[in-house]
């Protein structure tokens, strides 16, 4: 019972010696104050630290009332918001392949990439009674927590040293220049039949999909499009991310290579994957091009889980996978004017890419991206 004391007396006794305890909330949020406060008043606070689970709020008000209460309790350093994303071998690789390859850093910015696109699409329903849907709805459930986690991968700028608080720093510092969001950048829609889900109300408007325009208020991305969606019930499952390059200034081979596009491409889930599309010429005496592939797939199945390493990280201090107050309350900055909006919300069919008008999002950037396929090589038949 978390609120009765005799809890936490007991707890204090069961660790005895023990130094340094590590706590994990996994608990409702609205519990998060009451029970740190108890952790504090019974001595197990003392050279401890604290995980707190997701959702950190529901908006930035209530981030900031959560924030202020930890800290009677914690100070910031001891705690460790966790975002199993950002456990991720995938994720974290986007940050590796970013500021490891010389070849790369000269054209991330907006002299050389036209369109960012991350996608998440879910082909199955809120799985289970609505009635915890209803409380957060595609916005909170992943799209200011993972999704814009990811974003701040690939946009930042370069850390200025390796460790937790350096990395920290430059997310927090792109997510701050993100321009909040407003009504004219969103598509919000909800699966047909999920009103009939047990504990949804029978007028919801709760979003079970989102397609949202980003723009990024700084020298190296201003004018780029960040174009984020996911939702419930599409067509597939994935977590892919997709750069789009610039045409060539001047094209020097007629060989209709115009029409294509040079694109990075990042699968985080199910695939694994970094490809390369680029022009290559056809064999023969025309100077012709065609779209090449260059892909490095990896099979993570026998990798640590995020949730392995993460409470691994927490229990030897590394806060480097973990969000920050600043980082939490800066994204909530981003998504805050659209969460109380009267935007409609657009009935869309299970198994397609949502609503129709999501189109408009991306229409400027030439569209949206399907999340990419890896296409295996079969081996030789012998």
């Amino acid at each position: 019972d978390y609120q009765d004391a005799a809890t936490f007396d007991a707890l204090r006794r069961t660790l005895g010696s023990v130094e340094r305890p590590l706590f994990y909330l996994a608990i409702p949020p609205s519990l998060f104050g009451t029970v740190v406060s108890e952790l504090a008043r019974s001595g197990c606070a003392t050279q401890a630290r604290v995980i707190v689970e997701k959702p950190f709020g529901r908006d930035l008000a209530s981030a900031q009332a959560l924030n202020a209460s930890i800290h009677q309790s914690f100070p910031e350093p001891a705690v460790y918001r966790i975002d199993h994303f950002l456990g991720k071998e995938a994720v974290q690789n986007l940050l590796y392949f970013r500021f490891a390859n010389a070849f790369l850093e000269p054209d991330w910015s907006r002299e050389y990439i036209d369109a960012v696109h991350i996608t998440m699409p879910e082909p199955f329903d809120v799985r289970g009674p609505g009635r915890f849907y209803e409380e957060v709805g595609a916005i909170r459930d992943v799209f200011q927590n993972h999704l814009l986690q990811i974003l701040s991968l690939l946009a930042m700028d370069r850390p200025a040293a390796s460790d937790g608080d350096a990395i920290d720093a430059a997310r927090v510092a792109l997510l701050e220049a993100i321009r909040p969001l407003r009504a004219i950048d969103v598509v919000r829609g909800q699966y047909r039949g999920y009103r009939n889900e047990d504990g949804v109300a029978p007028k919801s408007r709760v979003e079970t999909y989102v397609a949202a325009r980003l723009e990024i208020e700084n020298r190296r991305w201003s004018g780029v499009p960040f174009l984020i969606r996911t939702g419930k019930c599409l067509a597939l499952t994935a977590t892919d991310v997709g750069v789009r390059l610039k045409r060539p200034a001047s094209a020097l081979f007629d060989s209709g290579a115009s029409a294509h596009r040079n694109e990075f491409r990042f699968g985080l889930n199910p695939d694994v994957f970094i490809a390369l599309t680029a022009q290559a010429k056809v064999p023969g005496e025309a100077m012709i091009g065609e779209d090449v592939r260059l892909v490095e797939h990896r099979c993570l199945s026998d990798e640590m889980e995020p949730y392995e390493r993460l409470l691994g990280d927490a229990l030897r201090g590394d806060r480097t996978l973990f969000g920050s107050q600043a980082g939490v309350e800066a994204a909530w900055r981003v998504v805050d004017p659209i969460l109380k909006g009267d935007e409609p919300v657009l009935e869309y069919d299970c198994g397609t890419w949502g609503p129709e008008e999501a189109r408009r999002v991306a229409a400027d950037a030439g569209g949206w991206l399907e999340p990419s396929v890896v296409e295996r090589s079969r081996e030789p038949d012998t």
